[in-house]
């Protein structure tokens, strides 16, 4: 199984692929009608969609317009209420919205609509439609993660237990927090893993000094403004969130500089093992590393 997380994105041809963790994000799954090939991406703002649906349909179109793209949008959910804004009317603000799921999802559907393949829309569990109250009246999504089968373009609501989560999972989450600071990322989706050779490459990302000073900032919060500092959606997130949080700014903390997670700003590589875990492989560089020209190779950790 592959595990998509944060904003990175997959073109799978794994048996299953799945994500979760998706209150105020949208989990987006594009699955080609021809081959069964799937993408999926894991989506938390609209300024990465545009792009972020290039670098879905990359592997998955190649040029041909005419393939018949299955899609299913699951999460994001009302999470405020309509505001009229400045007691304008409906025509001239067309309802100001301060919450982060609907600018999201309208995004995405607009996005989708403009482009020239050929997309149909199986799953919108999304907004009012993946909404639940309690006897006070707050908002929670109803499902915030999935499985897709990909022989079948089958999906299930689902959620992950860390051990199920991939390799490398907290320093893929800190490349989710850390890659604003880099302009290799600017509105794109991280990438994640290697569909052709069945790998997961945690592609490189670096960031500054300030990633510290926030982490030790923060680490001095208690739990319940950490969610209220940290969280799109404090009363929806996961019984896991602030531990989550709390361990990836110990690595930051830990380990300050990218160059030691991302030497010689070299991916991060895992290959499946026989028994279906994942193992590392290590960069080996040789003596002329300090050459433009010096030659990587890859030996299993």
């Amino acid at each position: 199984m592959i595990y998509v997380d944060g904003v990175p994105f997959s073109t799978i041809s794994s048996e299953f692929v799945g994500t979760d963790e998706a209150t105020t994000c949208v989990g987006l799954v594009i699955r080609s009608q021809k081959n069964g090939m799937v993408s999926v991406a894991h989506m938390d703002s609209p300024k990465i969609v545009d792009t972020g649906l290039n670098q879905m349909l990359s592997l998955l179109v190649d040029q041909n317009f005419d393939l018949n793209l299955d899609v299913h949008m699951i999460g994001g959910f009302e999470d405020v209420t309509l505001k009229r804004a400045n007691g304008t009317t409906w025509s001239e603000s067309h309802e100001k919205l301060d919450g982060y799921s609907f600018p999201l999802c309208t995004k995405i559907i607009d996005s989708l609509v403009k482009r020239r393949e050929k997309f149909h829309i199986r799953t919108l569990f999304v907004l009012s439609h993946n909404t639940k109250r309690d006897s006070q009246g707050n908002a929670y999504p109803i499902f915030n993660g999935f499985l897709v089968e990909t022989s079948t373009g089958s999906l299930n609501p689902a959620s992950f237990e860390r051990s199920t989560r991939c390799p490398d999972e907290i320093v893929r989450r800190l490349r989710v927090s850390a890659s604003n600071e880099d302009p290799t990322w600017n509105g794109k989706l991280l990438e994640t893993y290697d569909t052709r050779a069945d790998r997961f490459v945690i592609a490189p990302c670096c960031w500054t000094s300030y990633q510290l000073y926030i982490a030790l900032q923060l680490q001095q919060l208690s739990d319940a403004d950490i969610l209220l500092t940290c969280s799109t959606s404090p009363a929806a997130e996961g019984p896991d969130f602030v531990d989550n949080e709390r361990r990836l700014w110990e690595y930051i903390i830990k380990h300050p500089d990218w160059q030691y997670t991302f030497p010689l700003r070299q991916p991060r590589i895992f290959k499946r093992t026989a028994d279906g875990g994942w193992k590392r492989c290590l960069l080996t560089t040789g003596d002329s590393s300090q050459e433009p020209e010096a030659k990587t190779s890859l030996q299993m950790a």
